[in-house]
């Protein structure tokens, strides 16, 4: 049986921004859920002023993929693709966990097919 630990950073337990409070968070405040699927959280312990720098290039990026889409131009997608990456890993996102405890990255597996599937069960959204 899996026990999560909890995630914590120098301030004590990270919460979801109330934006996105509709989407349960596993106990250890490493992934929220989104239809059954695991998505990492950003690291907590990145400084404030570096994560809002990150968030507004992700949301740039994210419009440069939008208006690229809308033109049919593969380059500058490519390019918009490729800032989105950036700005993921930047957060922690993507790449390497930010947790140093070595459990292994379950970012985009189905939650009842990971460790987490007794507490996603018990949600009762499944």
């Amino acid at each position: 049986m899996f026990a999560p630990t909890v995630a914590q950073s120098e301030k004590g337990r990270r919460r979801l921004p109330e934006r996105f409070s509709h989407h349960p968070v596993t106990p250890d405040g490493r992934y929220f859920v989104v239809r059954g699927r695991l998505w990492r959280m950003s690291n907590p312990d990145l400084p404030e002023e570096e994560r809002v720098r990150l968030v507004a290039d992700l949301m740039t990026a994210r419009r440069a993929v939008r208006m690229a889409r809308e033109d049919r131009d593969a380059a500058a997608m490519r390019r918009a693709r490729a800032a989105v990456d950036r700005a993921k890993r930047g957060l922690g996102e993507r790449g390497p966990g930010w947790w140093r405890d070595g459990a292994p990255d379950l970012n985009r597996r189905m939650a009842v097919n990971t460790d987490y599937a007794d507490w996603f069960r018990a949600l009762g959204l499944d």
